[in-house]
């Protein structure tokens, strides 16, 4: 069946981030400042809100700054930088190479993003990159309540663009969320640098 639709994710796809890495270097810097101990954020914080709350919009942004601030004894002023400073981490630089494919698609393809995200990244991403009129829809986690590789977010994303599994192509950074898709029967690309990504999926478009 015909490709039709181009799905992408955006922390490390759209988005260059520094690495994986990037919240543990963040907390790294605020326990220096607080003279805190190695870990102490990550522990206090994990257990308060893990990973998949976070994902599916269970912890709120006010609830995760608010135990960051605890954590680290914040004052109101310090709160205010420290969670400017993660949301700078966690957007990183737009790749505008990779945007701008994504842009040449339409109206040809039906494009949409689909992201694992935390409750703001849809302000903070739209303030820093428009990626609402990047592509026809966006699936943010944490609104839908549901988080890759969970395949009724496939579903989800289908139901969005009106298309079948077939049709779709993936472009996502993590192994797994790729290996998923490809089990729901989607067609999917491991992004691993913006030039490579781009020759995979435009040769399968053109299959």
């Amino acid at each position: 069946m015909t490709i039709t639709a181009v799905v992408v994710d955006i922390g490390g796809v759209l988005e260059r981030v520094d690495d994986a890495s990037w919240p543990e270097k963040w907390m790294s810097r605020w326990e220096r400042r607080r003279n805190l101990p190695a870990g102490h954020l990550g522990e206090r914080i994990a257990h308060h809100a893990p990973t998949e709350d976070v994902a599916t919009g269970r912890i709120t942004e006010t609830e995760i700054r608010d135990l960051y601030a605890a954590a680290l004894g914040l004052q109101v002023a310090e709160v205010d930088q420290m969670w400017a400073e993660m949301w700078d981490a966690y957007c990183g630089e737009l790749d505008v190479e990779m945007r701008d494919f994504v842009a040449s698609l339409r109206p040809r393809f039906k494009t949409a993003i689909l992201s694992n995200s935390a409750d703001g990244a849809r302000r903070e991403e739209q303030r820093r990159y428009d990626f609402e009129n990047l592509v026809d829809g966006i699936i943010y986690s944490h609104e839908v309540g549901i988080a890759k590789p969970d395949p009724a977010v496939f579903r989800l994303t289908e139901q969005l663009l009106e298309v079948s599994p077939q049709e779709i192509v993936l472009i996502d950074d993590h192994k797994g969320h790729v290996e998923a898709a490809r089990r729901h029967g989607w067609h999917a690309v491991l992004h691993t640098s913006t030039e490579q990504t781009i020759a995979e999926v435009t040769a399968l478009l053109k299959s």
